[in-house]
């Protein structure tokens, strides 16, 4: 199948960036649908194309009747940005321009931006709501694309997703893309969307398939030299590590930094100036490793990224999918590796529940596993416990008192 079967102008397929010889699989079904006008509901992996499979149909009807305007919404600043830069590679061969509405910039600059009646408003909830709160008009919103639509609803901003639908058209065209779809997702969609079709490029839930995964079991205390020691045996280009609390992440910086491996740390404590530079570095290759938390997991797009490596498995197993989704994208190959303890063994169980996956873990060499795994039951000695339930016996003060010592008989 290539472009030219999908229904769009000659127009819109020059304009597409060379390479782009034919659709990817969630282009090829989810295009002709949104193309219909039918809501969509689309199971697609990251770094499966799916911008452009929203983003082409959007470009083709905005140029068709430039008098009406299309909304996308993400989870994150950084996928803001990369969504509305994705869009206009494209749109503004076609005189069609998006705008990127989000935190850390000042709202003034995107005040004046929007007083150009722009196409595509590509925003995060927050500052979307805060914009509409200040007298932007959204009932000429025809077109509304929730994407990565299960991170909307993981960091709690669904109540902002309802309140912007709320506010836009309503007889727009719903769309909803996502690389995994709980029930309760599955549930919301149904009352932002009309008979949507569902389409899905891959299984429910699963990752990657061009993504070869290892989990080494190592000591908590291990993780960080096991680290180092996987960085510098390997010859990757760029490695990009994922922990859980941000309090952590500029701590492991400065131990890789001291080991020698030029390494940053991005996280929602750093500025927007910060976290831009941050990725700037990572990405040119003059920053080997970066250290991302949760909040990043879905923001980060770096072409040919060979690895991703959990620090800290996420306490959400659909977070996994995500994590390792930054790497093999657009049909190339990655690895993605995880270093899981015995205090993690719920949080692996429940990734192995959600990908339905054997993940079998194994040893890493030269770090032997010492570490045993929690039996949930107390480590308290039995000859402690017997003199708790003693001393829980007791009823008055003298009988804490214990026995009276025996004095030494005096000499005479």
């Amino acid at each position: 199948m290539s472009f030219s079967t999908l229904s769009f102008s000659s127009e819109l397929i020059h304009a597409l960036p060379q390479g782009f010889q034919k659709p990817t699989d969630i282009q090829a079904l989810a295009i002709p649908e949104l193309m219909a006008g039918k809501d969509v509901l689309a199971l697609a992996n990251t770094g499966s194309g799916k911008t452009l499979a929203y983003g082409l149909p959007l470009l083709e009807k905005l140029k068709a009747d430039t008098k009406q305007q299309a909304l996308v919404l993400v989870p994150t600043r950084e996928l803001a940005i990369q969504v509305s830069e994705a869009l206009n590679q494209v749109g503004q061969t076609l005189g069609l321009n998006a705008v990127c509405l989000c935190g850390g910039v000042d709202k003034e600059l995107q005040q004046q931006a929007l007083a150009d009646s722009p196409n595509i408003l590509v925003a995060t909830t927050g500052r979307l709501v805060d914009l509409a709160n200040n007298g932007l008009d959204l009932s000429q919103v025809d077109y509304l694309v929730l994407d990565e639509a299960d991170r909307l609803l993981d960091m709690g901003f669904w109540p902002d997703v309802q309140t912007i639908a709320s506010q836009v058209s309503a007889k727009r065209q719903t769309a909803m893309f996502s690389a995994t779809f709980s029930d309760d997702l599955k549930q919301k969609a149904q009352q932002l969307m009309l008979a949507p079709k569902q389409v899905a490029a891959h299984q429910e839930n699963s990752t990657n398939q061009d993504i070869a995964e290892t989990l080494y079991l190592v000591n908590k205390g291990s993780k960080t030299k096991a680290l180092i020691e996987l960085i510098k045996q390997n010859t990757w280009s760029q490695v990009l590590v994922f922990i859980g609390a941000k309090e952590n992440a500029d701590g492991l910086a400065k131990k890789l930094n001291k080991a020698g491996i030029t390494t940053n740390a991005l996280h929602g404590n750093k500025s927007q100036v910060e976290r831009e530079e941050a990725l700037t570095l990572f990405k040119s290759g003059k920053t080997n490793v970066l250290i991302a938390t949760d909040l990043l997991a879905r923001g980060i797009h770096i072409e040919q990224l060979p690895v991703v490596i959990n620090f800290e498995l996420p306490m959400h197993a659909e977070t996994y999918v995500h994590r390792v989704g930054r790497t093999a994208r657009a049909g190339k190959q990655g690895v993605a590796m995880s270093l899981v303890c015995h205090g993690e063994t719920e949080a692996l169980n429940a990734i192995r529940q959600l990908t339905q996956r054997e993940l079998a873990t194994q040893d890493l060499e030269g770090f032997p596993v010492t570490d045993k795994p929690s039996t949930g039951e107390s480590k308290r000695a039995p000859r402690d416990k017997k003199a708790n339930r003693r001393t829980n016996a007791k009823k008055s003060v003298k009988q804490f008192q214990g026995k009276p010592k025996r004095q030494a008989p005096r000499s005479k």
